[in-house]
Formats: C-alpha cells, sequence, structure tokens
C-alpha cells in the first residue's frame, strides 16, 4: 500500500527545514522537481523518484484537518505538507515518515499518522536496478496500463486531494480509467465520490475475505486485461460481494441533498458562487466556511475569488469544492461550465444531521424562491437518504434519497410552457412562486420518508419531458 504521511506544521517549512527533511536518506540521495516545482522529490541515484512531497498548503478553514485525518490540531491556520511514498520500494515509506517527522521536530505541530513519525537517517539498502521503472511519472499513479490508472490508497479517508485531481484528469485526458484500491475499512469524501461516478471510473475495495468489489455498486472484480473488471458468469450476469451488504443496522443519521444548475449571461459582473452561498445561509444560516479546487478545503469563503478564477480558466471548466462550518456538517461541489449562451453551475449539496437533529424542509421553498428570482435557478431537486452524519461515503450498500422537492426556474418553466408544467394530470400541482406571469413551479414531493415519491417525481419528469 502506498504511504502518505503529512506534517502539520504552525510555521510555514522554509527552504532549510524542507532540505533538513529531504536528508533523511543521507547524502547518496537526490533532489529532483516536476509540476514547475509543485513538487519535490527525494530521488535514488538513479534517479527513481521514492518520495514526491507536495508544496505546503496553508489551510485556514477552521476543522479541515479533523474532517479529513480525524486528527484536531490547535486553533489557528496550519500548514499541510504531504509527502507520498513509492510502493515500489520498501524503504520509502520510512523515508516519507523521517520527512515529516522532521518538519514537525523543527516548526512544531504533529504528524500524520502519528506513527509515521521518526527523524532516523533511513538508508536506501533495496537494489533499486532490480526494480523497474514505473510506467508513469505522476506521483499518485501506482500501476498503469494501457486502459487503466491504478491508484493505491491507505488513508481512512479517501479525499480528492490535489494528487487525486491530478491522476484524475490525467486518466480523463489518456482516455483512460481511473480505478482508487482501498481496503474494505476506507470511506470516500463526497467529491471523491462525485468525481468517480460513471464508468469507467471505479472505487476498488479489497476484503481480506472476500476478494476485490466495486465499492459504490458491490459488483466483484477481478484484474483481467490491465484493468480491474466485475466478474460475470457464463450467463454474462456480475453479483454483489456479500461484504457489500451491511450486516448491522446504521444508525439513524440523515444526509439532505440537493442538486442545482444556474444559469447567467457571461456580463462582466457576473458573481460565481452566489447561489451556493444563498443555499448554505438558508439551510445552515452561514455562508460557507472555504473553498478550494481540491481538498483539503483550504481557502476561506470568497465569491470574488473564485469567479476571477472560473473567469481565468474558462472556456476551460473549473472544478471547485466548498465546505460549511465544523458544527454543521455540508460540503459542496460546483462545476462551472461556459457555453454558447452564458455560463452554467452544476451544484451538488449534501448536509449531515444526527438522530436528534431536524433537517430543514421547512426551508427548502424560500431557498427556492430566491435561487429563482435572484440567482438564475434552472432546476432544483432535493432527497433525504439514510447516510452518514459526516457525509463520507462507505464501502457498502447505502439507499437513494427519497425525493422531496423540485423546482423549475422561472425560464425553464416559461420554455417548457406554463399551461403544461403546471398541470401534470397526476399531480403534484406547483406552487407557483415570484411573478405571476412568469413563476418558477416549486412541486412538493413528500417529507423523504415515502419510497413512493420516487414514482411521483418519475411521472412528473415524464410528463415535464413531454415539451
Amino acid at each position: 500500500m502506498t504511504k502518505d504521511v503529512i506534517a502539520l506544521t504552525p510555521k510555514m517549512p522554509d527552504l532549510h527545514t524542507l532540505l533538513a527533511g529531504l536528508y533523511s536518506g543521507g547524502p547518496d540521495l537526490t533532489v529532483g522537481a516536476r509540476a514547475d516545482g509543485a513538487v519535490v522529490q527525494l530521488c535514488a541515484p538513479d534517479g527513481r523518484p521514492l518520495v514526491s512531497i507536495e508544496a505546503p498548503l496553508l489551510i485556514q478553514v477552521p476543522g479541515e484537518t479533523t474532517r479529513l485525518l480525524d486528527h484536531a490540531v490547535e486553533d489557528g491556520p496550519v500548514w499541510w505538507t504531504e509527502a507520498r511514498a513509492s510502493t515500489a520500494i520498501a524503504e520509502a515509506a520510512r523515508l516519507a515518515g523521517s520527512f515529516a517527522g522532521r518538519l514537525a521536530t523543527v516548526l512544531g505541530g504533529t504528524v500524520w499518522p502519528p506513527e509515521a513519525a521518526t527523524t532516523d537517517v533511513v538508508p536506501l539498502t533495496t537494489d533499486v536496478s532490480a526494480i523497474s521503472v514505473p510506467a508513469t511519472s505522476t506521483p499518485a499513479v501506482d500501476v498503469l496500463t494501457n486502459s487503466t490508472a491504478v491508484v493505491i490508497q491507505d488513508r481512512p479517508l479517501v479525499a480528492m486531494t490535489s494528487w487525486l485531481s491530478d491522476a484524475l484528469q490525467g486518466a480523463a485526458a489518456a482516455d483512460r480509467a481511473l480505478q482508487i484500491v482501498t481496503p474494505a475499512t476506507a470511506r470516500l469524501t463526497l467529491p471523491t465520490r462525485t468525481a468517480l461516478r460513471g464508468m469507467p471510473n471505479r472505487w476498488v475495495v479489497q476484503h481480506p475475505e472476500h476478494g476485490y468489489y466495486d465499492g459504490l455498486s458491490g459488483a466483484v472484480l477481478h484484474w483481467k486485461n490491465g484493468t480491474f473488471t466485475p466478474v460475470r458468469d457464463e450467463n454474462g450476469t456480475a453479483h454483489v460481494a456479500d461484504a457489500f451488504t451491511p450486516t448491522t443496522t446504521d444508525s439513524s443519521d440523515r444526509q439532505l441533498l440537493l442538486t442545482l444548475r444556474t444559469g447567467h449571461p457571461a456580463a462582466e459582473d457576473l458573481v460565481l458562487g452566489s447561489a451556493l452561498e444563498a443555499a448554505f445561509r438558508h439551510l445552515t444560516g452561514a455562508p460557507p466556511a472555504g473553498w478550494s479546487t481540491a481538498e483539503p478545503i483550504n481557502l476561506p469563503w470568497n465569491t470574488r475569488e473564485l469567479t476571477e478564477l472560473a473567469r481565468a480558466r474558462a472556456p476551460r471548466p473549473t472544478w471547485l469544492t466548498a465546505v460549511g462550518n465544523p458544527e454543521r456538517p455540508a460540503l459542496a461541489t460546483v462545476r462551472v461550465l461556459r457555453t454558447p449562451v452564458g455560463v452554467e453551475e452544476d451544484i451538488t449539496l449534501a448536509l449531515g444531521y444526527g438522530d436528534d437533529e431536524t433537517p430543514p424542509l421547512h426551508a427548502l421553498e424560500d431557498l427556492a424562491a430566491e435561487l429563482a428570482a435572484e440567482h438564475g435557478l434552472v432546476t432544483l431537486l432535493t432527497g433525504l437518504r439514510a447516510g452518514r452524519r459526516d457525509l463520507t461515503v462507505p464501502a457498502h450498500l447505502e439507499h437513494p434519497p427519497i425525493p422531496v422537492a423540485f423546482t423549475l426556474g422561472n425560464t425553464e418553466a416559461g420554455r417548457i410552457g406554463p399551461a403544461h408544467a403546471g398541470n401534470p394530470p397526476q399531480g403534484p400541482l406547483p406552487v407557483r412562486l415570484g411573478p405571476a406571469a412568469e413563476p418558477a413551479l416549486h412541486y412538493r414531493l413528500g417529507d423523504g420518508t415515502d419510497p413512493h415519491a420516487w414514482a411521483a417525481f418519475q411521472r412528473l419528469a415524464q410528463h415535464l419531458g413531454q415539451a
């Protein structure tokens, strides 16, 4: 398994401290750089990377290290310096631990995982000449074939880090699948789950008793022709692993899930992120705490800055993630896309609730009205599901959300036709929001407890699609 080691320090690692850490392998090892210096590599004498170190990242969002690592640090900003060890050479994991341990010793702070920390010199005793050179220069990728990039992760929580984002983009550009291999105890963050949705990408779970299976579908897998693929019987049927079905009843934690799309003219004064901020304020009472293009989420929430980033990247799409305050688990992803008619935001937002907490379903109609009136709402679908309060995704079956409400924005309702959209023959009849001449239409589907709401939503979607 690949070893990821993180130094969490109150001070930024300067050049001298980084060099002290890099000398954890003694004077025979060399130092190189890639990605225009964003990644520093500790290399064997022949240049083979042993440990890759990403540029230190200042985490300014409260609770973010605890969310991702279950590793609390003192209040205040903290520098996150991550080292990733090669799986091919035995000493690499200890080198990564010594690098991080030296940073924490010099600057103060801690190391995750704590047991990895050391300050020892780790001599390279493996004959690296007997080990084949890796087929990839991307530090996150452990195995590369013609069809697949495989990333091995042994973290309890697999986040959409910049390492993983880089691997995903590289795989997509080369028309390869990205497959993440983890132990059965691992969980995914919602941004990672969102990034992996849809074939050919896959979460591969390695279970000590049940072999390999897909952590999102449960399909039993095997390695065939350079990729993990479902095992099929003589009829071509794939089977679900026994480990995918939970053996115990989960808690009564719930998740409120919103999927919304907005559309805007490409104007100079356009400010992105305002729809997401409105959703946070209605449902949590506060704006997002932070945003970033990867996890950990390190920047304080600022719609102007994220708008400038998206504008600088246009016409390429921009993918962002945002997080709420630690007291109320809330996590969102945003995809900003330049289109021929303007700018679209595709937003997913999840909020977690314990068994003694009530999801704010009463706030949905007012939220829909504001999104339609002020933020270019196209559609909004809200659902409620049984799921972990911390919003992480386990490697076993989770039931889909039950629809609660669906909203058509003013323009979309007008495109379909108010008479058609406002009178579905089997209901539900919508609440009209905004101006009478061009209203948004808000359909109440239930309280998130009746599975029959799916049938009602499907009938509604079919009716609207007939326009």
